[in-house]
């Protein structure tokens, strides 16, 4: 089985924006979409659902964003 950064998408509510992506990044983002659909069940209807918890997932593990965050918040 394959190790996803991403499991199941929350169901939340949105901050709508828009966002161009280049062509393959948007290939990639399905083809993403496709493999966690065969990895977890989860079909994903609509790839760009995973633009907000790739990027929450992406921040989260950005240490040094995190100190500067952290930093922000202390002081």
């Amino acid at each position: 089985m394959t190790k996803l950064k991403l499991s199941a998408i929350p169901d939340d509510r949105a901050v709508k924006i828009t966002v161009e992506l280049p062509a393959a990044v948007h290939r990639d983002l399905v083809a993403y979409a496709d493999v966690l659909d065969r990895e977890s069940g989860q079909t994903i209807a609509d790839p760009a659902k995973l633009i907000a918890p790739m990027l929450a997932r992406f921040m989260a593990s950005d240490r040094a964003f995190g100190r500067m965050r952290s930093h922000t918040r202390s002081g």
